[in-house]
């Protein structure tokens, strides 16, 4: 299960890459048991001519050190990271790798302004990558490229569908994954919170309808009994 924070770093890297005019897709299975890449990029500089680049994106010093493979088979291959973490590891990265750190913004400020960011945070260089040859033949990291935008595609066009197609069962594990990623200071940004709020003030909102419609059915009765009564009399 991703975090809060890999998911920011992931959202930040993508418009980073369209932002330089290139297109990314995350968690690329390479040929050849090269490991999956965590986010490939691909920018056509010149008819025939596309550079590659490869991010591997880390967030706690455990994670750096993982035993899962590298994918580094980029021209150019960079770590994303946060800046505590680069200051941990950097003495332990690869001269030809180069370092991306993020840093989110100000959520008030962002909500606030006139434009607002396009992710919830920004890149900065500090070490460059070094120009490589590839390391898989290209005709074989565009099938990857292409098969992993596929997926992509396939689950933007599920989600376009709504939530009819899924099961209260998946519905509900849904909003058990959503809950882990609890932000206790803006409670706004909790989706089950929100849901159960919901929930509640329609539940409420049902009662008192009801009430409302019990106690006129009581007073009808007792006018009708009143009358009844006086024409007895």
């Amino acid at each position: 299960m991703k975090t809060k924070l890999t998911l920011d770093l992931e959202s930040t890297l993508y418009q980073y890459c369209l932002d330089n005019d290139a297109y990314a897709v995350e968690e690329v299975s390479m040929p050849d048991d090269q490991g999956i890449v965590d986010t490939l990029s691909y920018k056509e500089l010149a008819p025939g001519n596309i550079e590659w680049r490869c991010y591997e994106l880390k967030v706690t010093k455990n994670d750096f050190h993982s035993t899962a493979k590298l994918s580094f088979v980029g021209h150019f291959n960079y770590f994303v990271l946060t800046p505590e973490l680069y200051q941990e590891v950097q003495d332990e990265i690869p001269a030809n790798v180069g370092v991306l750190t993020y840093r989110p913004y100000d959520a008030e400020l962002a909500a606030d302004a006139e434009y607002p960011p396009l992710a919830p945070g920004y890149l900065t260089i500090e070490k460059t990558a070094r120009r490589r040859d590839l390391q898989v033949p290209e005709d074989e990291l565009i099938s990857a490229f292409i098969a992993s935008m596929g997926r992509e595609v396939n689950k933007a066009k599920r989600m376009a569908t709504g939530i009819d197609q899924f099961s209260t069962e998946k519905l509900y594990k849904a909003l058990k994954r959503r809950n882990q990623h609890y932000q206790i200071y803006d409670p706004e940004a909790n989706l089950y919170d929100r849901f159960i709020d919901d929930m509640q003030s329609s539940a409420v909102t049902a009662l008192q309808e009801e009430i409302d419609a019990l106690n006129e059915d009581v007073f009808q009765l007792k006018l009708a009994l009143k009358k009844a009564r006086d024409a007895g009399a």
